[in-house]
Protein backbone atom coordinates (compact mmCIF):
# COMPACT_ATOMS: atom_id res chain seq x y z
CA UNK A 1 0.00 0.00 0.00
CA UNK A 2 1.13 3.65 -0.54
CA UNK A 3 2.37 6.19 2.18
CA UNK A 4 2.73 8.99 -0.30
CA UNK A 5 0.78 11.73 -0.84
CA UNK A 6 -0.98 14.45 1.60
CA UNK A 7 -3.18 13.67 4.46
CA UNK A 8 -6.68 14.25 4.11
CA UNK A 9 -5.91 17.05 6.00
CA UNK A 10 -3.34 18.29 4.19
CA UNK A 11 -5.11 18.22 0.93
CA UNK A 12 -8.00 19.78 2.60
CA UNK A 13 -6.14 22.81 3.43
CA UNK A 14 -4.66 23.28 0.40
CA UNK A 15 -7.33 22.83 -1.89
CA UNK A 16 -9.47 25.50 0.70
CA UNK A 17 -12.20 22.72 1.68
CA UNK A 18 -13.57 20.66 4.51
CA UNK A 19 -12.32 17.11 5.09
CA UNK A 20 -15.90 16.76 5.43
CA UNK A 21 -16.09 17.97 1.89
CA UNK A 22 -14.02 15.35 0.85
CA UNK A 23 -14.97 12.00 2.18
CA UNK A 24 -18.65 13.71 0.95
CA UNK A 25 -16.64 13.85 -2.96
CA UNK A 26 -15.30 9.97 -2.53
CA UNK A 27 -19.02 8.86 -0.93
CA UNK A 28 -20.97 10.75 -3.46
CA UNK A 29 -19.15 9.41 -6.63
CA UNK A 30 -17.84 12.28 -7.73
CA UNK A 31 -13.71 11.51 -7.83
CA UNK A 32 -12.19 9.76 -10.68
CA UNK A 33 -10.87 6.68 -8.23
CA UNK A 34 -10.93 4.99 -5.03
CA UNK A 35 -8.18 7.60 -3.01
CA UNK A 36 -5.07 5.47 -2.43
CA UNK A 37 -4.74 4.65 1.64
CA UNK A 38 -1.25 3.97 3.32
CA UNK A 39 -0.45 1.05 5.21
CA UNK A 40 -2.64 2.65 8.24
CA UNK A 41 -5.46 2.63 6.05
CA UNK A 42 -5.43 6.58 5.87
CA UNK A 43 -6.38 8.29 2.67
CA UNK A 44 -3.33 9.42 0.70
CA UNK A 45 -4.39 11.98 -1.96
CA UNK A 46 -1.92 12.50 -4.78
CA UNK A 47 -1.05 15.01 -7.30
CA UNK A 48 -3.95 13.79 -9.71
CA UNK A 49 -6.68 13.66 -7.26
CA UNK A 50 -6.32 17.22 -6.31
CA UNK A 51 -5.79 18.42 -9.85
CA UNK A 52 -9.48 16.60 -9.74
CA UNK A 53 -10.80 17.81 -6.64
CA UNK A 54 -10.20 21.29 -8.32
CA UNK A 55 -11.92 20.60 -11.23
CA UNK A 56 -14.88 19.59 -8.98
CA UNK A 57 -14.59 22.15 -6.87
CA UNK A 58 -14.76 24.43 -10.18
CA UNK A 59 -17.95 22.89 -11.72
CA UNK A 60 -19.76 23.52 -8.49
CA UNK A 61 -18.83 26.80 -7.67
CA UNK A 62 -19.93 27.50 -10.88
CA UNK A 63 -23.55 26.01 -9.93
CA UNK A 64 -23.18 22.42 -11.74
CA UNK A 65 -25.48 20.11 -10.33
CA UNK A 66 -24.18 17.06 -8.16
CA UNK A 67 -26.19 14.95 -10.84
CA UNK A 68 -23.64 16.70 -13.54
CA UNK A 69 -20.34 16.46 -11.40
CA UNK A 70 -21.37 12.71 -10.90
CA UNK A 71 -22.31 12.28 -14.73
CA UNK A 72 -18.80 14.10 -15.91
CA UNK A 73 -16.92 12.13 -13.45
CA UNK A 74 -18.24 8.49 -14.82
CA UNK A 75 -17.78 9.44 -18.27
CA UNK A 76 -14.38 10.50 -17.63
CA UNK A 77 -13.98 6.98 -15.60
CA UNK A 78 -14.93 5.10 -18.23
CA UNK A 79 -12.50 6.29 -20.54
CA UNK A 80 -12.32 7.04 -23.90
CA UNK A 81 -14.98 6.78 -26.47
CA UNK A 82 -17.40 9.07 -24.78
CA UNK A 83 -16.21 12.49 -25.17
CA UNK A 84 -18.93 13.61 -27.39
CA UNK A 85 -20.73 13.19 -23.97
CA UNK A 86 -18.33 14.87 -22.03
CA UNK A 87 -18.22 18.04 -24.29
CA UNK A 88 -21.89 18.04 -24.76
CA UNK A 89 -22.34 18.11 -20.43
CA UNK A 90 -19.23 21.36 -20.38
CA UNK A 91 -21.18 22.99 -23.02
CA UNK A 92 -24.72 22.69 -21.31
CA UNK A 93 -22.91 23.84 -18.46
CA UNK A 94 -21.03 26.76 -19.94
CA UNK A 95 -24.35 27.92 -21.41
CA UNK A 96 -25.73 28.10 -18.01
CA UNK A 97 -23.18 29.53 -16.14
CA UNK A 98 -23.02 32.52 -19.17
CA UNK A 99 -26.49 33.16 -18.56
CA UNK A 100 -26.21 32.96 -14.42
CA UNK A 101 -22.95 35.87 -15.73
CA UNK A 102 -25.43 38.25 -18.10
CA UNK A 103 -28.22 37.54 -15.06
CA UNK A 104 -25.30 38.85 -12.34
CA UNK A 105 -23.84 41.25 -14.61
CA UNK A 106 -27.37 43.16 -15.41
CA UNK A 107 -27.97 42.97 -11.58
CA UNK A 108 -24.63 44.38 -10.48
CA UNK A 109 -25.22 47.40 -13.34
CA UNK A 110 -28.16 48.26 -11.10
CA UNK A 111 -26.38 48.64 -7.98
CA UNK A 112 -23.88 50.70 -9.73
CA UNK A 113 -26.72 53.05 -10.87
CA UNK A 114 -27.91 53.44 -7.26
CA UNK A 115 -24.30 53.95 -5.60
CA UNK A 116 -23.62 56.37 -8.59
CA UNK A 117 -27.31 58.70 -7.37
CA UNK A 118 -25.93 58.47 -3.90
CA UNK A 119 -22.53 59.52 -4.70
CA UNK A 120 -24.15 62.52 -7.01
CA UNK A 121 -26.25 63.73 -4.31
CA UNK A 122 -23.26 63.36 -1.60
CA UNK A 123 -20.86 64.93 -3.82
CA UNK A 124 -23.94 67.77 -4.17
CA UNK A 125 -23.86 67.84 -0.94
CA UNK A 126 -20.39 68.35 0.21
CA UNK A 127 -20.07 71.17 -2.65
CA UNK A 128 -23.14 73.28 -1.23
CA UNK A 129 -21.05 73.08 2.59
Amino acid sequence: MPSFGLTIAETARALGLSTDALRYYERDGLLLRAVPRSTSGHRRYEPQDLRWIELVTKLRSTGMPIRDVRRYAELVRAGEGNETARLELLHAHRRQVLADLAQVTAHLSAIDHKIGIYEDKLEGRSLSA
